[in-house]
């Protein structure tokens, strides 16, 4: 297999991409056929020999993969092969495989996607850690974040809105404040041209900021403390800025705030049980569309020197992910993410009234957003169905078949049409829907694994019936981008009371 390789201690120019032996998992780990490595900033430091963890030379730096078990040891029983996972595994994923002990090793969420999965845990996974578990932010407080367009720090600010704070982002460049504002951050301050301290006060009405949180360090961090208000809470996050800065003890003491460290490695090893319920919750959000990774750049694995110097020289926004492909195909799948998260949502149809949805039959109801049906939402269709053929999900395998790879079960792409219809359009006024089966249904064509489909939907018909209710009966179409035949045709039937 092939492999970013520390053989020395130094700057990233000083790694090579080397063949070297597949894995063999011991009796507590799994194999995993990596997909994509999150890059961060520990992974800069360890590089160096700078990181409180010290790994044997050589070594491959990432520690934040998403990828399908290949192999598992002899004591592992939660996972078998083929499962779609994502890990923090320290070291290691920048490689084609990586040896992972299995309790560091979580089940994707259906619905996710490979570079997704290998972009949240760390980065969301530190900022509500911080936010929920250190601050306790509440609700209409304010958050100021310091290098807010970094991973972490976008992470913050979306993670900061959800819990209904109100965030003030900070960062040294307008382009990086523009996807800020993008993210949801409320106010802007560019701190290489602003004062910091007196634009926090006067962003707040001269209290300060109730929450700060730092991952940065070095000059700016005296000037956020002064902008502190009374019983505040300064999170220390790290020191991209490389400078770990000396505060005056005096200030804590006059603003009676706290000064937190957040270290998220040490929680998760303390607190599994806490960290776990922070990452179904991370998955929750990012299920609803409440939050989503900022997609820099997505670098091949010969780039991967490349990746840590843009993060170390402060270029990435937001998140940079590295893949075991070529440079082509990663400059493919960095278009297809840039699309994914662009799209707009489709503006929903909303009936008032049975009389309106009676008076809406014969025409289109419209289109549903794009959904990607990846491996991790086959994989658990299959399990909860105990249809698992290895066209479904033996992903090896599956790409000597005529597919060239696995495809999803016809019934799973039937099964959502529920989810995709309520895209499409609402009925405040009904306290309940019933979905109550088909009136046809024809599948055309497979729908292979990471292709993206949506629904086109008409009201052929609709018809009050007894307990006053409506019967409604909709042409259901699934498309698949990128090929011309649909997945499948359907006629649903469901009722409204």
């Amino acid at each position: 297999m092939r492999a970013v390789l520390c053989e020395d201690f130094g700057l990233p120019n000083n790694l090579q991409v080397k063949n070297i032996s597949s894995l063999t998992p011991k009796e507590d780990e799994v194999i995993i056929s990596v997909k994509a490595c999150g890059v961060n900033f520990p992974d800069t430091l360890l590089i160096q020999n700078l990181y409180q963890f010290k790994p044997e030379l050589p070594f491959s730096p990432g520690g934040e993969v998403a990828g399908v078990i290949k192999e598992v040891g002899s004591k592992v029983n939660k996972f078998k092969v083929g499962d779609p996972v994502f890990a923090l595994c320290g070291w290691g994923g920048f490689a084609e495989e990586v040896a992972v002990n299995a309790e560091k090793v979580t089940p994707m969420a259906p619905g996710m996607d490979y570079l997704t999965a290998a972009s949240i845990s760390y980065n969301f996974g530190t900022s509500y850690h911080a936010l929920k578990d250190r601050a306790k932010l509440k609700q209409d407080e304010t958050l100021l974040v310091l290098g807010s367009s970094g991973g972490v720090g976008l992470a913050a600010v979306q993670l900061a809105k959800i819990m209904g704070a109100r965030v003030i982002a900070a960062a040294s460049t307008d382009e990086k404040l523009k996807v800020c504002k993008e993210m949801g951050a409320d106010e802007l301050i560019n701190y290489e041209k602003e004062d910091l301290k007196t634009r926090i006060k006067e962003l707040t009405h001269g209290k300060g900021a109730d929450v700060i949180y730092d991952p940065v360090g070095g000059k700016y961090t005296e000037a956020a403390l002064r902008g502190m208000a009374w019983k505040g809470r300064y999170l220390v996050v790290g020191f991209a800025n490389g400078e770990i800065p000396k505060i005056p003890l005096n200030l804590p003491l006059l603003k009676g705030c706290s000064v937190q460290g957040v270290f998220w490695s040490r929680f998760s090893k303390e607190e599994p049980e806490n960290a776990y319920k922070n990452l179904q919750e991370l998955g929750f959000f990012y299920l609803s569309g409440k939050l989503k990774p900022h997609f820099y750049k997505i670098y091949p694995l010969d780039k991967a020197a490349e990746a840590l110097e843009d993060l170390m020289n402060r270029k990435v926004i937001g998140k940079a992910v590295v893949i075991p492909v070529s440079e082509g195909e990663a400059r493919h799948k960095m278009e297809l993410a840039i699309q994914k998260t662009s799209l707009k949502e489709t503006p929903k149809l909303v009936f008032d009234s049975q009389a309106d949805i009676l008076s809406f039959v014969g025409k289109e109801l419209g289109s549903s957003d794009w959904l990607t049906i990846d491996q991790a939402t086959i994989q658990k269709f299959a399990e909860a169905t105990m249809d698992e053929q290895w066209i479904h999900t033996d992903e090896i395998k599956a790409q000597e078949s005529i597919f060239g790879g696995t495809i999803a079960h016809g019934y799973l792409t039937l099964s959502l049409i529920p989810k995709l219809v309520e895209s499409i359009y609402s009925a405040p006024f009904s306290k309940i829907g019933v979905n109550y089966g088909l009136e046809k249904v024809r599948f055309v064509h497979p729908v292979p694994s990471g292709s993206e489909i949506r629904l086109k939907a008409r009201l052929k018909h609709a018809s009050q019936i007894q307990n006053h209710g409506l019967k409604m009966l909709v042409e259901c179409t699934i498309e698949i981008k990128g090929i011309d035949k649909p997945a499948c045709y359907a006629e649903t039937i469901s009722v409204l009371y």
